[in-house]
């Protein structure tokens, strides 16, 4: 799924799970870090830009699912995200769940164009190639499915921000923040109001 797919389903799930900022932002943090491994792409871009050459996608490719799509990632990105927290253990398994969220997603909605182009999950990467997940119904990654999966968790973060009082943008700073969430509660007051009747 697309990454922003991933950042307003990690914080919907960080919302439900924490009660302070920093824990939220953790949270949501680890629902988005298993994409780190795509970074490669900057390399590719960077590499075709000083060459001149078409861009090859080399290390999108080899590294991408790769470093960070399998259980040695999530432990690895859950305890150090956990030290952070003001709530260790409850950030420590709301850490996990949203990295597994990740890979879930992932798993359903990111085939690429053709039928035959499946993203695996290789679970034991990097350190073992086994067990390799995949589902021959894909969706694709620009997909229908995958488009009302971001409109329901984008109306679902909004209703959560007008109802909480904080929003995605909390990752962004609290003015912003406070800002955003200042109109979202003044539209739902406006819409809540009933019109006069004549």
């Amino acid at each position: 799924m697309s990454p922003l797919a991933h950042l307003l389903g990690s914080w919907l799930i960080a919302s439900v799970t924490t009660d302070n900022p920093r824990d939220r932002k953790l949270v949501t943090l680890a629902g988005i870090l298993p994409d780190a491994d795509g970074l490669g792409l900057i390399v590719d871009a960077a590499n075709a830009a000083l060459s001149g050459q078409e861009i090859s996608f080399q290390y999108y490719q080899h590294y991408h699912h790769y470093l960070l799509h399998g259980w040695p990632g999530a432990i690895a990105v859950a305890t150090l995200l956990a030290g952070f927290a003001n709530q260790k253990g409850r950030v420590l398994l709301a850490c996990l769940l949203t990295f597994h969220l990740h890979l879930l997603c992932d798993l359903i909605g990111s085939r690429g164009p053709s039928p035959e182009d499946l993203w695996p999950i290789a679970y034991g990467e990097p350190i073992s190639r086994h067990p390799i997940w995949f589902w021959k119904g894909q969706w694709r990654l620009d997909g229908w499915q995958n488009r009302w999966v971001l409109l329901l968790l984008f109306v679902g973060s909004l209703w959560l921000a007008a109802k909480r009082g904080y929003s995605v943008l909390e990752l962004a700073g609290r003015r912003w923040d406070s800002v955003f969430v200042g109109v979202l509660q003044k539209w739902q007051r406006q819409l809540a109001r009933k019109p006069p009747t004549s």
